[in-house]
């Protein structure tokens, strides 16, 4: 076994046991706190940087997702965006390696998309987002995030790069869910920042 190989392996092992201590952080969040807490971090999360008026143009193509198990609820936030002009998608799951985002809008249809979440249908439009709110299992403070392990989000961003974009990546989650440090591995895409109930906070190097 090489170095490299060893490393990976080594790392792969420490995020599963942080998403593992992390997850079960979540989950002991009740459900009336999680919903105050997703209202709190649409409030203070819209006045992020990337959503100033100088910078956020009608049209915007933002994906979202939507909320599973414990998760945080971002539909606040991307109602909230919505009314400013943004364009919405949501990530389906098309198989165990590839996700693509789909327009979503108000009154469309919603179809089970595996993995317990919901997406709009096959007559949705394809979009390409410039903006990516993520869920997460782990962050840090660095651009560090761990998700559930299927790397979906990973690639699609890779495929995003390859087109000629270069997508502004939020993370969103609670509190509860930071660690010091998120061990990175070669194909982890660095977060720009992230919201909580706290609000945003820049990704620092």
């Amino acid at each position: 076994m090489t170095t490299s190989s060893s490393s990976q392996q080594g790392a792969s092992a420490l995020k599963q046991a942080l998403r593992k201590q992390t997850l079960s952080r979540r989950d002991a969040l009740g459900e009336a706190e999680r919903i105050e807490m997703s209202l709190l971090a649409a409030d203070r999360g819209i006045a992020a940087p990337c959503f100033d008026s100088d910078e956020f143009l009608p049209g915007t193509i933002i994906a979202g997702f939507h909320p599973i198990r414990s998760e945080i609820d971002p539909r606040p936030l991307m109602a909230a965006l919505a009314a400013r002009g943004a364009r919405l998608c949501l990530p389906v799951v098309l198989d165990k390696t590839t996700i693509e985002f789909r327009e979503l809008v108000r009154g469309a249809p919603l179809v089970d998309c595996g993995f317990g979440t919901v997406g709009p249908d096959e007559s949705a439009e394809r979009l390409n987002p410039t903006l990516l709110l993520m869920p997460l299992s782990v962050f840090d403070n660095h651009g560090g995030r761990i998700g559930y392990g299927a790397g979906h989000y990973d690639r699609a961003i890779a495929r995003l790069i390859d087109k000629g974009i270069d997508p502004v990546l939020i993370g969103m989650g609670f509190s509860a869910q930071h660690t010091d440090r998120v061990p990175v591995e070669p194909h982890d895409q660095p977060l720009h920042g992230m919201i909580t109930e706290f609000g945003f906070e820049p990704a620092r190097p």
